[in-house]
């Protein structure tokens, strides 16, 4: 969608703090008011570009041979991955997600829901105190990257030492 893409174009030229709507849709060649139909503020324009990114992330085949912090790390090291190399934007996303905008609070629900689905998924039912823990792992490294403590390329790496460490523990 050329709203979205103008929105990442802009947030990378201004930075989080000067985006607006009304910027956004100057970049994309909409009015202004077209722009608000399909996003409420900035903070909803960018979690939808952080949703769809995550929903695009392909599922990775399970070979039956790899472990379960393989598998871990398999899912959700692309998964940390989808801002990594867009400062901006990520420390835009990680403003945006904390947002008390209804359309932002429903996509914070539904990319919840996602990372623990998949983390669920990759883990075949077992250990479902790890999969929750490893999703709030997760989120908590994003939000840790987003503000810039941390790279995102750490992230699959610190995610299967602790999947090692629940998976291991009695």
């Amino acid at each position: 969608m050329r709203l979205l893409d103008a929105a990442v174009a802009e947030v990378t030229a201004s930075g989080f703090d000067r985006l607006t709507v009304r910027l956004v849709a100057t970049r994309a060649g909409v009015a202004t008011a077209t722009a608000y139909d399909y996003f409420g503020s900035k903070e909803h324009m960018l979690t939808e570009v952080f949703y769809r990114r995550l929903t695009a992330v392909p599922v990775p085949v399970m070979d039956e041979h790899m472990t379960l912090v393989e598998r871990v790390q398999a899912v959700m090291g692309p998964m940390a991955l989808v801002v990594a190399d867009e400062r901006e934007l990520g420390g835009g996303v990680t403003t945006s997600m904390l947002s008390h905008d209804p359309h932002v609070e429903a996509l914070r629900e539904q990319i919840g829901a996602l990372v623990l689905a998949r983390v669920e998924d990759c883990l075949a039912g077992q250990c479902p105190d790890a999969a929750r823990g490893l999703a709030l792992a997760f989120v908590g490294a994003l939000t840790t990257a987003g503000m810039g403590l941390l790279a995102y390329r750490d992230i699959a790496p610190l995610l299967r030492g602790l999947a090692s460490g629940l998976m291991e523990s009695p």
